[in-house]
C-alpha cells in the first residue's frame, strides 16, 4: 500500500468512529505531541490535552444518535516521512432536547508525520470561514 493510500485511510476512518461514537479511535490517529486548532475552544490543544478521550466522549454525549461526518475532497502530498493534506468534511448531529439535526461544513488542515507505528496525525487545523460584512457571523451556511 502506498503511504498515500495509508494516509487517505488514517484520515478517512474518522467517519466510521465518529458515527460510532468510537472515541479511543479517534484519538488514536495523533502522535502524542499532536498539535490540534478545533472549531471548538480554546484556540488550541496539544499532547494529552489534545488527545482527550473522555472529553470526546463527553462531547459525543451531547448528541441523541450518532454523529454523521464526512470526509471530502482530501488532497494528500508525501514528502519521505512528512505529508500534508486538506479536505472539506460535513458534520451533522442532533443536539440532546432538538427535534432536528444541524449540518455544518469546514475545512480542515493535516500534518502527517510517519512514526514506528505508521502514519500518524501530527497537527490538525479544522476552521470556518465568517463573513467580513462587519457582523463577525461564522459563515455555517456555506456548502460546497
Amino acid at each position: 500500500m502506498s503511504s498515500s493510500d495509508e494516509i487517505r485511510d488514517l484520515i478517512i476512518a474518522a467517519e466510521a468512529a465518529m458515527k460510532d461514537g468510537d472515541a479511543q479511535r479517534l484519538i488514536d490517529r495523533y502522535t502524542a505531541d499532536v498539535v490540534k486548532f478545533d472549531l471548538a475552544p480554546p484556540l488550541g490543544r496539544r499532547g494529552d490535552a489534545a488527545r482527550d478521550v473522555p472529553g470526546q466522549l463527553a462531547w459525543f454525549a451531547t448528541f441523541d444518535g450518532p454523529v454523521d461526518y464526512r470526509i471530502t475532497e482530501l488532497e494528500i502530498e508525501v514528502g519521505g516521512d512528512l505529508a500534508f493534506a486538506h479536505s472539506l468534511n460535513r458534520l451533522s448531529a442532533t443536539p440532546k432536547g432538538m427535534d432536528f439535526a444541524f449540518e455544518l461544513w469546514f475545512r480542515a488542515t493535516y500534518g502527517l508525520r510517519r512514526t514506528a507505528e505508521g502514519w500518524r496525525i501530527a497537527h490538525e487545523h479544522t476552521s470556518t470561514p465568517f463573513y467580513m460584512d462587519g457582523s463577525l457571523r461564522a459563515a455555517t451556511d456555506l456548502k460546497p
